[in-house]
């Protein structure tokens, strides 16, 4: 049976809901950069003591700032371009391919079943989470 995009971001949005998989996608970055710049004004100011309090500050000013930035994995997939979902989709077929199914609900239980196949379905949204939109992710409730 043809695996359609539509069903695999299902099965995705399952997945990462049953592992409770957060991500910030668009301030994360700013976060990092807060702290390493806090850092280098510090150590300017206050030499290397001044470094230490100034990524201290940044840190914890960095984190604030993307604290309400993360978002339900779920959500996220759900707003991917058509393009952006058919990327996930070719690196999710070549696992997926192999299994013989009829519906949606029987592929869900099939990989919900199956730990190896929940694993490497897992690793294939982190790294595109992670590499493609340079997401932070984030487990549990």
């Amino acid at each position: 049976m043809p695996i359609h995009v539509d069903d695999v971001m299902q099965l995705f949005c399952h997945l990462s809901q049953a592992k409770g998989m957060k991500a910030a996608v668009k301030h994360s970055g700013q976060g990092a950069l807060l702290a390493g710049a806090t850092a280098f004004i510090g150590g300017l100011m206050g030499g290397p003591p001044g470094i230490a309090v100034g990524g201290a500050f940044g840190g914890l000013l960095g984190a604030w700032m993307s604290a309400g930035q993360f978002r339900p994995v779920p959500q996220i997939l759900l707003e991917l371009s058509p393009a952006e979902q058919r990327k996930l989709y070719d690196k999710a077929i070549v696992i997926l391919k192999r299994l013989d199914w009829t519906d949606v609900v029987q592929l869900t239980a099939l990989v919900m079943g199956n730990a190896s196949l929940q694993q490497k379905l897992t690793d294939v949204l982190i790294n595109y989470l992670s590499k493609e939109l340079r997401a932070n992710i984030q487990y549990g409730e």
